[in-house]
């Protein structure tokens, strides 16, 4: 009987500490959302890239600026260190603007349709490539045509984002791989371009790039990328007159690699300095526009973790390292070089946070972790997280840059905003900072904050270093 009161009361104050903690814990969060809704400092730095920085693809000269500029807002925003981590990266140009037209006598048409080249694609000859057109949904459908059928002509992959399904990241990850290889498997049956419907989610008139491969085996074919508008268009026009032909002109090329750099800011731990928090977000974007959403947000979210800390005098126990990665879209060589460089330190990486799914309201955090530790951040974390509309931990998965540190890193993570309306701007000409809301991307940034706070004081599951504080 008495063995049995003892463990009650034990458990009561268990319990009762739990609730003690999460009232500190919460109270503390408010502050973070506070602050970063009130002085509103990420909406102006996000200004800032967008519009001295816009379209800075790496390798060219607004990469270098983009990575001066958030250098010297980590430096006054009061990061201990700030550095610059060199890598080399590949140095593609799109030259001048694409042109295509759909032609035909049966339909009296010669009509200009946007496109736009895709990442790291040839460009065409000066007076461009004409020709037939076969559509298909999908690349599978290929090999179910009659080479001779293929070999010199276009091929139109029309295969759209799957509209029905609710998390519009598991559609692009259906569709994107007809983006990236579509020019290998055309160019096996003597195709002479490949026209790729734009892996958006809406239609419209914009043309929505991304990166391509090729294989030093197989002809390398140019590759555009046609609006998701277009597109219905040509398919319909298709279905009219078979044997329409097509025409596009690129300019595009791709020159040496060049030096650039990652940024990397942190404020040093108090108490464990060699036990590393990792949280990013990738500097580069796409030449089509400002790159707001794909990712300046996710910078602004990851520098912002430093700023508010400062702001607010938390002193983390561990140290909390901002990295802004350098040629995620065509490379990911800023990735490659902090993996290769971290593996080497000698530091312990605790978990690695990445923010590049655009500066919506945030909903949650995916995770890339054991089972047992899902079940400790969601046990734990999302219950604190849920009043600030944060605590959706239910995904898997984590972000393409931090990815990279997976062997040597027992968390890896990415901010989950809504997706709904992401995919209308990605990789176009739409991604620019006024259509980025200035409250859900301070949330955004707060939500980054609090679950780096959170991990730095209790640690991340099983893997955590178990110290008093941390239990």
């Amino acid at each position: 009987m008495k063995k049995s009161i003892f463990i009650l009361i034990n458990l009561i104050l268990i319990f009762s500490g739990t609730i003690q903690s999460q009232n500190i814990d919460s109270l503390q969060i408010s502050k973070i959302f506070s602050t970063a809704l009130k002085d509103n400092e990420g909406y102006h730095a996000l200004y800032d890239l967008c519009k001295h920085a816009g379209k800075r693809i790496s390798g060219s000269p607004l990469a270098d600026t983009a990575v001066n500029r958030m250098s010297v807002w980590l430096e006054n925003w009061g990061a201990d260190t700030v550095w610059l981590q060199e890598c080399m990266v590949p140095h593609w140009v799109r030259g001048e603007k694409e042109e295509a037209k759909i032609i035909s006598s049966v339909l009296k048409m010669n009509l200009s349709v946007p496109i736009c080249a895709l990442g790291m694609s040839i460009g065409t000859p000066s007076n461009g490539i004409k020709g037939e057109i076969i559509e298909v949904y999908g690349m599978g459908e290929l090999k179910n045509l009659n080479p001779a059928d293929i070999k010199g002509k276009l091929v139109f992959y029309n295969g759209p984002m799957p509209p029905e399904t609710i998390f519009t990241f598991n559609a692009y990850g259906h569709t994107v791989g007809q983006r990236w290889a579509s020019a290998m498997e055309a160019a096996k049956y003597g195709a002479i371009g490949v026209v790729v419907r734009s892996v958006a989610s809406h239609i419209d008139s914009h043309p929505h790039t991304g990166s391509m491969g090729y294989s030093d085996t197989i002809p390398k074919i140019p590759s555009v990328a046609i609006s998701t508008e277009a597109a219905e268009l040509l398919s319909a026009s298709l279905k009219k007159d078979k044997n329409l032909q097509f025409w596009f002109k690129t300019s595009c090329q791709t020159l040496p690699d060049v030096k650039s750099h990652n940024v990397i800011a942190e404020i040093k731990g108090s108490k464990y300095p060699n036990e590393v928090i990792v949280v990013g977000g990738h500097l580069d974007a796409w030449d089509m526009a400002e790159g707001a959403h794909d990712d300046g947000a996710g910078v602004v979210h990851s520098m912002e973790v430093i700023r508010l800390f400062k702001a607010l005098g938390i002193q983390p126990q561990r140290t909390i390292r901002v990295v802004l990665f350098m040629n995620e879209e065509n490379g990911t060589r800023g990735a490659k070089a902090y993996a290769e460089w971290a593996k080497k330190s000698g530091e312990k990486h605790i978990a690695a946070i990445e923010s590049d799914a655009g500066g919506f309201t945030p909903r949650g955090f995916t995770l890339d972790c054991s089972d047992a530790e899902k079940y400790y951040l969601r046990s734990k974390f999302a219950p604190v997280l849920s009043y600030f509309g944060v605590g959706d931990f239910s995904r898997d998965g984590g972000g393409a840059d931090v990815g990279y540190l997976k062997d040597i890193c027992p968390l890896i993570s990415d901010l989950s905003p809504d997706s709904q309306r992401y995919f209308d701007h990605h990789h176009s000409e739409l991604d620019v900072f006024e259509e980025v809301n200035d409250r859900e991307l301070e949330m955004g940034s707060a939500a980054v904050a609090s679950f780096v706070y959170l991990l730095d004081k209790y640690g991340n599951g099983m893997s955590r270093t178990n110290s008093a504080e941390d239990d």
